[in-house]
């Protein structure tokens, strides 16, 4: 999928929920002519491999978010395969932190206090992939041990987003990452590392993306 199909889905997708972007030539989609902006690109993945959807959302003159999906399959079945994916994991937290627009049937929503702030927590579902597509109970702990390692943090006072990755294999090896501002973040990595995550014979990942906004006073 080329960058005006890409561009074209994207402005679609935030129609649906209310929200109107403005195009530009280079495959942006802006807020008013301003920020936040979004744009999304694919990269068809070599043979035996799966493609990848990158997208970029600029917050600010210097602050922008950068996460990417993998696509199952070729081609454009791969392509939505990736922004299916994307919109389950990702999106809607997106639309609630960035563009104000809040579904919290597609997100729990909760409020942390960190250092001396209070802050608004927009927190995606763990979208599993693999394990024989079966469905997976992801242990609640996960999440709790990321709010705890947060709280020995010194967060600016500004939006900060967080990605967490589980990964398990058949053969019984397991991983997990954790991104803070998209750099890794090594004692999210630990806390990640100390949850009873599902074992088994299967390979699966779970992801989990989320947001934390500074509350106005």
């Amino acid at each position: 999928m080329d960058s005006a199909a890409l561009q074209k889905y994207l402005l679609r997708l935030f129609e649906r929920h209310d929200v109107e972007l403005d195009a530009d030539e280079d495959g942006w989609l802006v807020t008013d002519g301003d920020f936040p902006a979004i744009r999304a690109e694919w990269h068809e993945g070599k043979a035996g491999e799966h493609g990848r959807l990158d997208v970029d959302i600029v917050l600010g003159e210097d602050r922008r978010i950068e996460e990417s999906f993998a696509g199952l399959g070729g081609g454009e079945a791969g392509c939505r395969d990736a922004l299916k994916t994307f919109e389950k994991n990702a999106f809607h937290v997106l639309l609630a932190a960035c563009w104000y627009v809040t579904d919290d049937r597609r997100m729990r929503i909760t409020a942390w206090e960190i250092g001396v702030r209070s802050w608004d927590v927009f927190i995606g579902p763990f979208n599993v992939r693999g394990a024989d597509a079966q469905p997976m109970s992801i242990p609640v702990e996960a999440i709790d041990v990321i709010e705890a390692a947060l709280k020995r943090e010194a967060l600016t006072a500004e939006l900060h987003w967080l990605r967490l990755v589980h990964s398990h294999t058949a053969a019984g090896d397991s991983r997990s990452e954790a991104l803070l501002d998209n750099e890794p973040w090594t004692a999210g990595t630990l806390a990640l590392t100390s949850v009873a995550w599902p074992q088994g014979g299967v390979d699966y990942s779970a992801r989990c993306f989320m947001l934390l906004d500074v509350r106005d006073y």
